[in-house]
This record gives C-alpha cells, structure tokens and sequence, in this order.
C-alpha cells in the first residue's frame, strides 16, 4: 500500500450500501471524495446513463446521505422540491424513444439512407 490514505468506498457515505459501490463505479465514480465533488444532481445524471434505473427514493437517499441526514428525514417543501429536480434530471437524461432500436438496427448493418 503506498503512503497515500485509501479512498472512502462511496457506501461510506449515509445510505448507501454496499451495493452503493458498483452501481457508482459503473457511472465511473469510484469514491465518496468524487461522489461529494460532484454533488447529488451531476452523480444521478451519471448513475442513469450508466444504466441505473431511475427511482425517486434512490436520488433523495442520496441527496440526504450527502448533507448527513437519514433518507428518511426528507419531508414536504424540501420533499417536492427534490422532486421536481429528480424529475428534471430524469427528463434530462431519457434515451430517445427509439435509441435501442435504432443501436440494434445500426449494429447489423441496417441503416437509414443518408
């Protein structure tokens, strides 16, 4: 081990668990330093593209984990204002209605005449 301290595993942070750690490392965030720097909103947009269902539950553990409060702990105003930006970063972040197919499609070789 080098003389450097380990990073944090990002289900050191409140509410995350174990699981926490690959579903982060597949959106290529591998530590709870990265998941702090980039904040709540930018690592769901991450989480999501990088496969993860979106689940409103989820994304305000996350935002709660952060600021140290259980999941929980998120109620009224602060619980529909949460909502409106988990529903904008899912907005955001939606594939097209026909990119899988249009993927598929391209993957064997039929495409659309330019």
């Amino acid at each position: 081990m080098s003389d450097q301290t380990k990073s944090e595993p990002v289900s050191s942070i409140r509410n995350l668990g174990e699981a926490s750690n690959a579903s982060f490392a597949r959106a290529g965030i591998h530590s709870a330093e990265q998941l702090r720097e980039l904040g709540p909103d930018e690592a769901y947009r991450l989480l999501i593209k990088s496969g993860t269902r979106p689940h409103f539950i989820g994304y305000y553990a996350l935002v709660m984990g952060l600021m140290g409060r259980t999941w929980n702990d998120c109620k009224g105003k602060e619980k529909d204002d949460l909502r409106k930006r988990f529903d904008k970063i899912k907005a955001e972040t939606a594939p097209a209605p026909l990119a899988g197919i249009e993927k598929i499609l391209n993957e064997i070789g039929v495409r659309a005449p330019d």
